[in-house]
C-alpha cells in the first residue's frame, strides 16, 4: 500500500496542467480592435484604450460611454489516452500507436468590457470593467499504456480533472497630453481572481482483465486520492502607455501591463479504493499562500492612415511572459514558454455613407504556451506534451453616426472562436 501511495502522490500533482489549461486571453477590448486582429496598440483612438493603450485616453475630445459582449467557443486539448512506449496490444483501450489526444468543448457569454471615458483639457480620465477570463475544464485521462506489446502491458491510474476559472478586472486610467505629437497614460487595476480545480485518481472498475483494458466509469469507490486547489485572492498592478504621432499618417505606441500576483491554496484528500489511515473524503496535506504570478505584457504597435482617412493598417508585437506561472510555483519538471503574439489588421471606412462604413480585417499568430515537461518520465511526456502554435484570422464591421458606433467582429482559431459585439455612445 504504501508503494502505491508512493507513486500516486506523484500523479496527483501531475494533474494539474489538466485541471488550469492556459487558455488566457491578453487580447485588447472592443470588437474594433478584434476586426483589426488585436492590433490596436498604435491605434487605441476609443475608450477601450483604457486597457489596450491608456495614452490613447488622450485623443479623445468627447465624454464616451463604451460596452462589449463577447461569445467564446472554447476547445481546450488534453491526453485522453494512448501508449507510451511500445506498439498497442490490441486489447480494448489499448489499440492506438502513439497518444490519443481529446478536447474538452465549451461555450460562455458575457459582458467583457464596460468603460467610461472623460477628456477635460490636456487630460482624460477612464473608469473600467474588464473580463480577462472566463473558463470551464473536464478531461479524463484513461487507458494511458507502457511495457511491452505481447505481455506485461503496464496501464496508468486514470484521472478525471475539473476545473472553474475566472479573472474579473477593475480599473482606472488617466492620459496626459504633452503636446501634439506625444501623449502618456497610467492605469490602476485591480484584479479579482476565483477558481476552484479537482483532480482525482480513479482504478479501473474491478480487477478483472475486460476492466484494466476497458473504458472507466469514474465510480465513485474506485477513486484513491485526489486533488484540490482553489483561489479566491485579488491583487493592485500597474500599467502604463505611451503613443507618438510620428507624422499626420504614422503612429507608433507602446503599453505595459502588469501581470497579478495571486495567492492560491490546495489540499489532498483520500479516495474509497484503498485505506489510507484517514476516512475516505478526509483531508491528509493542506497547502495555503501558494504564489501565482501570472504574466506581464509588453506590446508595440505601428499604425498607418491614408490622408484620406480611408484606409488604417496596423502591426502589434506582444511579448506575454507566460514563464512566470512555472516559476512562481517552483515546478522543476515543468514549463511555460513566453511567448510572441504577432497582429496585422486593417479598415477601409466609406466616408460618404450615412452612417459611416467601416470593413476592418486582421490575423494574428499565438505560439504555443502550453504547459510542457521538461524531465525524462514517460508518464509525464505523455501528460503533458508541448502544444501547437495557432493562427488566428478575424473580420468586423462597424457602423458610426455622429455619437454613436457599433461594431460586430469575429476571430476564428482552432483553440477558441470569439465573437464580439461593442457599443461607443459619446457625447
Amino acid at each position: 500500500m504504501l508503494l502505491l501511495v508512493a507513486l500516486l502522490l506523484p500523479a496527483v500533482g501531475r494533474t494539474q496542467q489538466s485541471i488550469v489549461p492556459l487558455q488566457l486571453s491578453f487580447s485588447d477590448p472592443g470588437a474594433r480592435s478584434m476586426g483589426f486582429g488585436g492590433a490596436f496598440v498604435g491605434l487605441a483612438d476609443d475608450a477601450t484604450a483604457a486597457i489596450a493603450n491608456p495614452a490613447g485616453l488622450a485623443q479623445l475630445i468627447k465624454p464616451e460611454v463604451s460596452i462589449e459582449a463577447r461569445h467564446w467557443s472554447h476547445s481546450v486539448p488534453f491526453t485522453e489516452g494512448g501508449r507510451m512506449e511500445n506498439l498497442p496490444s490490441g486489447n480494448g483501450l489499448d489499440d492506438t500507436v502513439g497518444i490519443k489526444r481529446a478536447t474538452s468543448e465549451y461555450n460562455v457569454s458575457g459582458m467583457s468590457f464596460l468603460s467610461f471615458a472623460y477628456p477635460t483639457g490636456n487630460w482624460t480620465f477612464a473608469l473600467f470593467r474588464h473580463q480577462l477570463a472566463d473558463l470551464e475544464f473536464l478531461g479524463e485521462t484513461q487507458g494511458l499504456f507502457a511495457g511491452g506489446t505481447d505481455c506485461c502491458q503496464i496501464r496508468e491510474v486514470d484521472l478525471r480533472t475539473t476545473s472553474d476559472l475566472e479573472m474579473v478586472s477593475w480599473g482606472f486610467s488617466t492620459a496626459y497630453r504633452v503636446n501634439d505629437r506625444l501623449d502618456l497614460g497610467l492605469g490602476v487595476v485591480y484584479n479579482d481572481v476565483t477558481m476552484q480545480t479537482t483532480g482525482t485518481v480513479f482504478l479501473p472498475d474491478d480487477d478483472t482483465l475486460e476492466s484494466i483494458f476497458g473504458r472507466n466509469s469514474y465510480l465513485p469507490g474506485r477513486s484513491v486520492i485526489g486533488e484540490r486547489s482553489w483561489i479566491n485572492d485579488a491583487d493592485w498592478t500597474l500599467s502604463g502607455g505611451i503613443l507618438w504621432r510620428l507624422s499626420d499618417s504614422w503612429n507608433i505606441g507602446g503599453v505595459y501591463r502588469q501581470g497579478p500576483e495571486i495567492m492560491m491554496d490546495g489540499e489532498a484528500f483520500a479516495g474509497y479504493a484503498i485505506d489510507l489511515g484517514v476516512p475516505p473524503g478526509s483531508v491528509f496535506i493542506e497547502a495555503t499562500g501558494q504564489p501565482v504570478d501570472f504574466p506581464d505584457t509588453w506590446g508595440l504597435g505601428f499604425a498607418y492612415r491614408v490622408p484620406d482617412g480611408r484606409l488604417t493598417v496596423s502591426f502589434q508585437w506582444d511579448q506575454i511572459k507566460y514563464s512566470s506561472i512555472a516559476d512562481s510555483l517552483q515546478l522543476d519538471d515543468q514549463t511555460i514558454d513566453d511567448v510572441d503574439t504577432l497582429h496585422l489588421g486593417a479598415e477601409y471606412v466609406f466616408l460618404d455613407s450615412t452612417p459611416i462604413i467601416a470593413l476592418r480585417i486582421g490575423t494574428w499568430f499565438e505560439p504555443d504556451h502550453q504547459v510542457r515537461a521538461t524531465i525524462d518520465d514517460l508518464y509525464l511526456q505523455s501528460l503533458l506534451p508541448a502544444g501547437d502554435d495557432d493562427v488566428h484570422f478575424s473580420a468586423g464591421l462597424g457602423l458610426a453616426t455622429k455619437r454613436f458606433q457599433i461594431d460586430f467582429a469575429i476571430d476564428f482559431a482552432d483553440r477558441v472562436d470569439t465573437l464580439a459585439l461593442s457599443a461607443i455612445y459619446n457625447f
